[in-house]
Parts: structure tokens; sequence; C-alpha cells
């Protein structure tokens, strides 16, 4: 499966905590990231990771783009709920479009963590019949 992981400022080192205890399952993956997340993951973990441009210069943009094209299956996004980003609005149309192509998405650990254990049950494979390619 493809995972798209990103994370606001104030939660990327949750990110990296979350990456490391889930490398094995996520090495098993082709994971992209906008840029600096990716960067923070990538040096915590050895994971080989698929970098797009941070989220402020369009990361968020290119994560969204290839969800329309179904090239994303998985989508990680921590979001801090106490405080706007400047991007704001291109996440909502990220998670609108999350919602039009049935792509699983979470936005906080909790959820992050019954998407990953959910993905190694092998539950995650019903894109394949909901959207045949």
């Amino acid at each position: 499966m493809n995972i798209a992981i990103m994370a606001h400022d104030s939660k990327k080192e949750l990110m990296t905590q979350f990456c490391i205890a889930y490398c094995g399952i996520l090495s098993r993956h082709t994971v992209y990231a906008t840029g600096t997340t990716g960067k923070l993951v990538s040096e915590a973990t050895g994971l080989e990771i698929q970098y797009f441009l941070s989220g402020a210069q369009g990361g968020d943009e290119q994560i969204a783009a290839r969800i329309g094209y179904n090239e994303i299956d998985l989508l990680l996004m921590f979001r801090d709920p106490n405080g706007p980003e400047p991007h704001e609005p291109n996440e909502a149309n990220l998670l609108r479009l999350c919602d039009v192509y049935n792509v699983p998405v979470a936005t906080n650990i909790a959820t992050a963590e019954a998407l990953i254990h959910s993905l190694e049950r092998g539950d995650l494979d019903w894109r394949d019949i909901v959207n045949p390619k």
C-alpha cells in the first residue's frame, strides 16, 4: 500500500515517535511524506521515504493529486486542533478528497494506531474491491 504522512509543526515529534513504533509495519509499504516530516521520520527510522514539497510549499496539493489518481491508499495527517495553519484550506480539500476516493485518514494518533493495526491484519484490502484498477 501507498501511505502518505504529514504533520503540523507541533505534531512532527509525535509523528516521528509513531513511525519509530510502527517502523516494522511501515517498512513493508511505500511511504510518501511532505518534506520536513519525511526528513525527520527518515532520519529517526531509516525508512525509505518518497518526498514531496513541505506542506506550506505545496506538499499538501501534491498528496491531494496522488489521492485523485488513486495512488495513495492511506493518509496519516497529524493535525494541531489548537492552532490554525496558514495552509489549512488546502487540508480541508485533502480531507474532502479522502472522502471522495474512500481513502482512510487519521488526523490523530489514536485513529492512526487503529488504522496501522488494521493494515497489519490486512483489513484495508477492501480498496481493491471498491476501486478496482
